[in-house]
């Protein structure tokens, strides 16, 4: 019988060998297996953990059998508002906490059999680590990438701490659940924006699944479109002042009937002489800013907003006086702040000019709907109307006629933009990385110097954000009083620290080369280990960590650090494990399943395979007990599978020569296609003939147990003990005989236009697209059509291809 004292016994032996140490071995060939490294939270490793890992430990496994030097590395995410406001609310400090829960995980990580190269560990709270987070920084502000700017932002009352777009989607905090609300600061800044083209570029390059390309392309948001200057008139006098809009449909510029303007737009105090509400306007902008930017941009609500009065502008293409208004819904941080509004063909416009009495002009025909009413129908499409030398011109044409006619005449250029706004980088918390900033009051912001790095966080006593924001380190007088890098006066220090994801930005090229001092990393060292071969992680990340790396990533490469354009050649996602009542597991449901719970009853081995055995790896799956339970009794019927082995069978077993192989070719393929659930369904059924046979080789109980040993792998190595003097470790992974394998075949008829022509014998398993390629390659074929004839291929698996030409 399988039980846990198994797992100790042999954790203990894998680590006396260094199995699972990563050589820098530049002859051999590699592979760089990465998972995203955890927060050191108080309650330890829970199950969505365990299944990340797990996934990608089977991989790294796998890949040490197939003679690859694997670097499959840990380490601890360990800065972060969560440990400094569980410090504040315990009052041990953060780096009491950190240590203590970088223990428990560690336990944790060994005690489910992860093969983690332990040597390579790294903490983002640790000075010989953020040293290198500090100088990433200060090369971004030395190319300008990083600065300091007022600005509208992001933030929680709760946590006191100003937070990123990315942070606090759907106006919420993504730590504490609180609401959001805008506040103008002056915070630090990555000018992340600089990268968004060749971030989508990048995406071209990696393999990615589709939908976590589509959400870094959704969230970078490339439009292209054109900037047109409206002239400004201010107190019935024409002035030399443009009101800039950005738009990408050119082609509505005849519908346009009116202007809306950010509430904070800078014209209102320029042109505050002129305006006659110039108190509403104040008014209005006071209520706009106790909103959160999810609320003004993206919540369906009644339209709100205020006419300035005593400005106009004038349609540069018809000459036409237009009236300006202010409202929520346009942001100073997207586009130029202003829009020019068509209420005919865009909802939200058509519900503020019907609310406000607004005029409406349609441009756009479908040929049979009138868009000036409601119900409102959207037309987007179709043929230029009301719209003087452009009327008659289907949409495509008719855009590029417009901005033909704004470039040749001056009143507007062709412009390209993009959704996503620089990174809010910095926090007025305790616990994250000094910025390493000088504020002379002679020079400005000053850079320290390279070599005078780390900046070293004081240890504070008192941790607690001070009243309004101010940041914890505002209280550390000593530590603030420094001197100018550059001029030598009396200056201090940047008390704001880095964001969460600063350490995550780039901790897959610290395991490249963890103790050195002197560099990042050697050249040697990341020209050999980069890219990350396979990047494994949640779905959750995709619009924030994933993104960030990539972009220091690419700065990095770009200013010669870094070998490879992008970090990651490959990405892939685990799915949820749900609560048995098929929830997400949390403390408030009472769902939660504690992984070591389930390692103290059922073993690590029982756990691993069950999570890789509940479903589709990328899907979310329920927790079921009886799953865990028959989890248990495969492996206990591995356990006892030395007790029917013999050295070799008396005479030969077709069938069992045959499962064998088929088992070793699925399992083999199926890992690599992370299929866990259908390699483990394979191997349970191989043994189901074992134990039907009553009896199984020496050299099929071995082959058996190298693939089942990156699910199972204590279990593996306890039956490989009892045979073999070696380790599994120590084997190769085992290579199928194709020819052994009888293939299950099915005949299936060939038609051309619904016409009988011949049969093809194909496998039952082959797929649509497997079936259209073998048949597209017979030779038969070629004797009834031709194929560039084809219009279409029907496929019904198992009955009939059809081809139509």
């Amino acid at each position: 019988m399988y039980n846990k004292e198994i797992d100790k016994k042999w954790q203990n032996k894998w680590q006396d060998k260094n199995f699972f140490k990563a050589k820098d071995n530049k002859e051999q060939k590699k592979f760089y297996g990465l998972v995203e490294f955890p927060y050191p939270s108080g309650s330890g490793l829970h199950l969505g953990h365990v299944k990340a890992y797990i996934g990608m430990d089977v991989i790294a496994r796998k890949k040490r059998l197939e003679g690859y030097n694997v670097l499959f590395p840990i380490g601890w995410d360990a800065f972060g508002l969560p440990t400094e406001n569980y410090a504040i609310k315990t009052g041990i400090h953060p780096r009491e906490v950190t240590d203590t829960n970088i223990k428990k995980f560690t336990e944790q990580a060994k005690s489910i059999g992860f093969s983690f190269d332990f040597d390579r560990q790294v903490d983002t709270t640790d000075p010989s680590y953020y040293k290198w987070t500090q100088w990433i920084f200060l090369k971004l502000f030395e190319h300008g990438l990083a600065y300091k700017d007022e600005t509208e932002v992001n933030y929680c009352n709760g946590c006191q701490v100003v937070l990123s777009n990315e942070e606090s989607q759907g106006g919420k905090c993504d730590r504490c659940n609180g609401e959001i609300i805008q506040k103008t600061k002056e915070v630090w800044m990555l000018k992340i924006t600089d990268y968004a083209e060749k971030l989508l570029q990048g995406l071209e390059e990696v393999d990615f699944p589709e939908s976590v390309k589509l959400q870094q392309q959704n969230w970078i948001g490339k439009s292209k479109g054109a900037e047109v200057d409206f002239k400004l008139v201010a107190g019935k006098k024409e002035t030399d002042e443009n009101l800039t809009v950005y738009t990408t449909r050119l082609d509505t510029i005849f519908g346009v009937t009116f202007m809306v303007i950010a509430p904070e737009h800078p014209l209102i105090e320029k042109y505050k002489d002129s305006i006659l509400n110039v108190e509403e306007l104040i008014e209005y902008k006071n209520s706009a800013k106790k909103k959160t930017e999810f609320e003004r941009v993206q919540l369906a609500k009644d339209k709100t907003g205020v006419e300035v009065k005593g400005i106009t502008v004038i349609n540069p293409f018809t000459n036409k006086e237009l009236p300006v208004w202010v409202s929520d819904y346009v942001m100073m941080g997207y586009g130029t702040g202003a829009i020019m509004a068509v209420p005919a063909h865009d909802t939200r416009d058509f519900e503020f000019a019907k609310k406000f009495g607004i005029e409406i002009v349609q441009v756009i025909t479908d040929g049979k709907t009138t868009v000036t009413e409601e119900p409102y129908i959207e037309i987007t499409e179709g043929t230029m109307i009301n719209s003087d030398f452009l009327n008659g011109k289907p949409v495509k044409e008719a855009i590029e006629t417009a901005l033909d006619y704004a470039t040749t005449n001056k009143i507007g250029t062709p412009k390209t933009n993009y959704y996503m706004k620089d990174w809010a980088f910095a926090r007025q918390r305790y616990w994250g990385e000094p910025l390493p900033i000088t504020k002379c009051e002679k020079c400005g912001l000053v850079p320290l110097k390279y070599e005078d790095l780390p900046l070293v966080l004081p240890n504070l006593k008192d941790f607690k954000p001070g009243e309004g924001g101010e940041s914890p380190l505002a209280k550390a007088e000593e530590w603030i009083k420094t001197t100018c890098p550059k001029c030598g006066i009396p200056a201090e220090r940047e008390t704001d620290t880095m964001p969460q994801w600063a350490g995550s930005s780039w901790y897959f090229l610290r395991y490249i080369d963890p103790r050195n001092d002197n560099e990042i990393a050697s050249k040697e060292n990341l020209k050999y280990w980069l890219p990350v071969d396979w990047y494994n992680g949640g779905t959750e990340h995709v619009t924030r960590h994933l993104i960030y790396s990539r972009f220091w990533h690419r700065f990095l490469y770009d200013i010669g650090i870094v070998t490879t354009k992008e970090p990651y050649a490959k990405r892939s996602a685990q799915g949820l494990i749900l609560g048995t009542d098929g929830e997400k597991m949390s403390k408030s449901r009472g769902n939660v399943i504690d992984p070591q719970d389930v390692i103290n009853e059922y073993g690590a081995d029982t756990l691993r395979t069950y999570m890789l055995f509940i479903g589709d790896y990328a899907d979310a799956a329920p927790w079921n007990e009886n799953g865990i339970k028959g989890a248990k009794k495969f492996l206990d019927r591995v356990v006892r599978l030395e007790n029917i082995m013999v050295e070799d069978y008396q005479k030969e077993d077709n069938e069992l020569e045959e499962e064998i192989n088929r088992t070793i070719k699925k399992v083999t393929e199926d890992y690599e296609a992370m299929k866990y659930n259908t390699a483990i369904a394979q191997m349970m059924t191989c043994i189901n003939l074992v134990y039907k046979k009553g009896v199984i080789s020496r050299k099929h109980l071995e082959q058996f147990l190298t693939i089942l040993s990156p699910t199972a792998p204590h279990v593996a190595e306890e039956v490989w003990s009892k045979i073999n003097s070696t380790y599994i470790e120590e084997t190769t992974w085992p290579m199928f005989d194709e020819s052994k394998i009888i293939k299950d075949e099915i005949e299936m008829p060939v038609q051309v236009n619904g016409v009988f022509k011949f049969k093809i014998s194909i496998d039952s398993n082959a797929s649509k697209e497997d079936i259209e390629k073998i048949v597209m390659e017979n030779e038969n074929l070629e004797k009834y059509i031709d194929k560039n004839k084809i219009k279409k291929v029907i496929v019904v698996p198992g009955r009939i291809i059809n081809f139509v030409v």
